[in-house]
């Protein structure tokens, strides 16, 4: 090790500095929307939901001693510390937040949920982020 030092070898490579930049994109989604479940087409940065999916699926094999899987206990910490979600679940969600969006329109007779809405204030956050993502 002292002798790769010496000759200035670079420790962190390419892949570790484009995972630290796609992470911290995670990071802004987070603060932003307040969840890491990343839409596969997410229009601001295309290429952060495949990333998210890439993490769960390197996580799986890192779990089963897979030491390919590029994964490490540091990585996992920082996914952690922005409440990263292993397992999506984005069915359920989906369907729940449908349910309460089928509700309000119910009550109110429209579709058109505030984004800071007081008594669902997640209900808001879906609504904006599907009219980010848009549909094909």
């Amino acid at each position: 090790i002292q002798l790769l030092n010496k000759v200035g070898f670079e420790w962190e490579c390419h892949n570790s500095k484009s995972w630290n930049r796609s992470y911290e994109d995670l990071a802004s989604f987070v603060k932003e929307f307040g969840h890491t479940r990343i839409p596969k087409k997410f229009p601001t940065n295309p290429s952060l939901g495949l990333w998210v999916k890439t993490q769960r699926q390197s996580y799986k094999k890192y779990l089963k001693g897979d030491t390919s899987s590029g994964m490490t206990e540091n990585r996992i910490q920082l996914l952690n510390k922005v409440g990263f979600e292993w397992e999506c679940h984005n069915s359920k969600s989906w369907n729940r937040s449908y349910e309460d969006l089928a509700s309000f329109v119910k009550e109110f007779g429209h579709a058109r949920i505030p984004t800071q809405f007081l008594l669902n204030p997640s209900l808001g956050e879906w609504v904006q982020l599907l009219n980010k993502v848009g549909f094909e």
